[in-house]
């Protein structure tokens, strides 16, 4: 059954219904907010509250959507919430002391094909301290391509975004990426945008 009928069928009174939903989405909910928390308790009580929240706010999905996108955005808000409080990552624009932006005028803009360079990276630690160096914007748009399996167009929608800056932002997280991966120096830069 896909979760669009299970969620009319929750709304229509089938308890069993949601905890079919919260079986399938409780692991991966748990994975895309531990990529971004990298705390296990945190992402525990996050995954709760997300999970609170469908419960709370189910009648205010829009059946013409997908669940799944619904229930992403509310985890990445949810999960942004979390961390814009523990104040662990900055969510500034990253500028120079000029005001300058360094992802303004990148010479190199050939882009490998973003899963070869990922697969380029050494190792699997390695390719994770250069996501970790991404502002988490960008970061939760690689994730959620790369590991949830979600294309450019649901992401837009999850982040309420436009397709356009979407677009851009993942460009932008990919030359940065290429870029501190051709280096020996673990990067510096931490782009937000």
């Amino acid at each position: 059954m896909i979760d669009e009928q299970l969620v009319g069928k929750f709304l229509d009174g089938d308890q069993q219904a949601l905890e079919s939903l919260i079986e399938k989405y409780l692991k991966p909910i748990y994975n895309f907010i531990f990529q971004l928390t990298k705390d296990s308790s945190a992402s525990e009580d996050i995954v709760q509250d997300v999970f609170v929240k469908i419960w709370k706010n189910i009648e205010s999905f829009e059946k013409e959507k997908k669940f799944s996108t619904w229930l992403y955005a509310i985890a990445r808000n949810t999960a942004y919430d979390y961390l814009k409080k523990k104040k662990t990552l900055a969510f500034s624009i990253f500028e120079n002391g000029e005001g300058f932006n360094i992802l303004e005028n990148i010479e190199d803009e050939t882009i490998l094909h973003s899963n070869a360079l990922l697969q380029k990276m050494d190792n699997a630690n390695e390719a994770e301290k250069y996501l970790n160096s991404l502002s988490p914007q960008l970061k939760t748009i690689l994730i959620l391509h790369h590991q949830q399996g979600f294309s450019l167009v649901e992401i837009a929608e999850i982040l309420g975004a436009s397709n356009n800056t979407i677009k851009s932002k993942y460009r932008r997280a990919l030359i940065f990426l290429k870029k501190s991966a051709s280096s020996d120096v673990a990067p510096k830069i931490f782009p937000t945008s």
